[in-house]
């Protein structure tokens, strides 16, 4: 009796067990009778198809079930039993559930089959997946993504394996190199590369598996590249290195740098030019200071003995003819300096350093007290910048365009003369590149005006519109726009005659290392 006793509470301790463990499961278990009725639901399987146990339990297992399963289920089970032939029972398989809510979810179910002394029971594990589809519909989207940046890319993008082979090719990397994907894929990646590389790229990959040394993996650098039609171009070639669940992989981008290479070497041609005709220019001006001067000052020396000593003994017209030659002669010594001068912009260079253009302004006003006070004039100057500048060329500069705005005055009225800045940025940066940044100088005038389509003219060197009416050589201007092209900028203007003058005079705030 103590024995029966033991047995019946050992089937009940393991009884109480089972439920327990049914009860707690993650994954939801539903046993249904051979006609398809629910019989238990764990809390689980209840949670995840969002009923309570006791709305169900007691329905037709199809009700769990979007169509056409849940109009089908029926004849699945008859012809189970019939046959013996079942699709999911003893497999397990991916379906689809439908909730309380009319939602349809993916779970995996798992279906055994348990004969009982009385009766056939089927136990449905049923575990949900739907947080699993999710999360592969977003890797496979990712993989589109990055596929699909891949072929849309404007660099070319290669993948070799670790013996060079070509696994991957990108549309931009075929027109690149002028072949189709076909005839690249499978072969090694030396056929893009011209001699001496072509021959040594096994080398310089056994090289890198043996010591480790890189040479363009994570570096980039500059390579030639060998097209179909052999022609070899340059690129710039970076590579990364790519460690797959079982082997590696290099993937390399290729950025044609051709036409960054045609204006490197333009641009090396026109400053080796440039210097040429700078220093062509700086022998001329060394021999405007002394060879031209010498003789130069024999006449102004010669004609002042004849002024002094011999102008009483000469006639009316040999008074006439010493004058006039003394007076072409001091002309021509002023054109002699101001030539020194415009060479002397670019010869006799200094650093930039910071400039503070109201210190400037106020020092060019204070020059011209002289001219500003003897023509009534007004110079108005308003808050200016502090930029990179060689400051004895902006004092050139303002002194040159402020002196000329009060020489080129209109008769009768008293010169007002305006000094502000603007400050440009032409394009927008997070941080700004040397030359990104502009300032602005106007100075406008009250003064005689031009003729706007004289604008050219006005800058070039020698070029005078007002003919000997006032004084000068004409190069002041051309000095100006020499100024502001070596401080990384141009300077223009606005005028009508008779309605004065606005200069623009633009600079950069700051520059490249000289």
């Amino acid at each position: 009796m103590k024995e029966q006793d033991h047995s019946d509470n050992h089937q009940i301790d393991s009884e109480s067990r089972l439920k327990a463990i049914i009860e707690t499961a993650i994954d939801g278990i539903i046993t249904i009778d051979r006609r398809g009725v629910i019989e238990t639901v764990n809390p689980a399987a209840a949670h995840i198809f969002g009923y309570h146990p006791e709305e169900i339990i007691g329905q037709n297992v199809s009700v769990l079930m979007p169509e056409p399963d849940h109009s089908l289920h029926d004849t699945y089970l008859e012809n189970y039993h019939r046959t013996g032939v079942g699709q999911i029972i003893g497999k397990g398989r991916e379906v689809l559930g439908k909730r309380k809510n009319g939602k349809v979810f993916p779970f995996l179910l798992s279906i055994s089959e348990v004969n009982l002394h009385d009766k056939q029971i089927f136990t449905g594990v049923i575990h949900d997946i739907s947080e699993l589809k999710k999360t592969e519909a977003a890797l496979r989207e990712s993989e589109s993504r990055i596929n699909s940046i891949i072929q849309t890319a404007v660099d070319g993008i290669i993948t070799i394996d670790t013996r060079g082979v070509i696994e991957m090719v990108n549309p931009s990397a075929c027109r690149l190199f002028g072949y189709d994907a076909s005839e690249v894929l499978g072969r090694k990646i030396n056929m893009l590369m011209p001699e001496p590389d072509k021959s040594l790229h096994d080398n310089y990959m056994h090289h890198y598996h043996e010591t480790g040394e890189k040479r363009i993996i994570g570096i980039g650098r500059e390579v030639s590249g060998l097209k179909k039609d052999g022609t070899i171009f340059p690129l710039y070639l970076s590579i990364s290195e790519v460690q797959l669940s079982d082997r590696k992989v290099y993937t390399g981008f290729i950025h044609d740098i051709t036409r960054q290479k045609v204006t490197e070497e333009r641009l090396r041609r026109y400053a080796a030019e440039l210097e040429r005709s700078n220093r062509e220019l700086q022998d001329f001006a060394y021999v405007s200071s002394h060879d031209l001067q010498e003789p130069l000052r024999k006449i102004q020396a010669f004609g002042d003995r004849l002024k002094m000593k011999e102008y009483e003994n000469l006639s009316e017209q040999g008074k006439d003819y010493v004058d006039r030659m003394l007076n072409a002669a001091n002309r021509m010594q002023n054109l002699i300096n101001d030539l020194l001068t415009f060479s002397r912009v670019t010869s006799q260079a200094k650093p930039f350093s910071k400039t503070d253009l109201n210190q400037i302004a106020r020092e060019v006003v204070s020059d011209l007290e002289i001219a500003i006070e003897r023509n009534h004039a007004k110079v108005e100057i308003g808050p200016l910048p502090t930029i990179q500048a060689e400051p004895t060329q902006m004092r050139q500069l303002l002194q040159n365009l402020i002196s000329n705005a009060i020489k080129f005055r209109k008769e009768e009225v008293d010169p007002v003369v305006k000094v502000y800045a603007k400050e440009l940025q032409l394009k927008a940066h997070m941080t700004s590149t040397p030359g990104d940044e502009l300032v602005e100088l106007h100075i406008e005038d009250n003064g005689i005006g031009f003729e706007e389509k004289y604008l050219d003219r006005i800058f070039n060197i020698f070029q005078r519109l007002e003919g000997q009416k006032y004084e000068g050589s004409g190069i002041g201007l051309a000095i100006c726009r020499k100024i502001a092209i070596r401080h990384g900028g141009d300077i223009t203007a606005r005028s009508k005659p008779g309605e004065g003058t606005h200069f623009i005079v633009t600079l950069a705030k700051t520059h490249l290392k000289e």
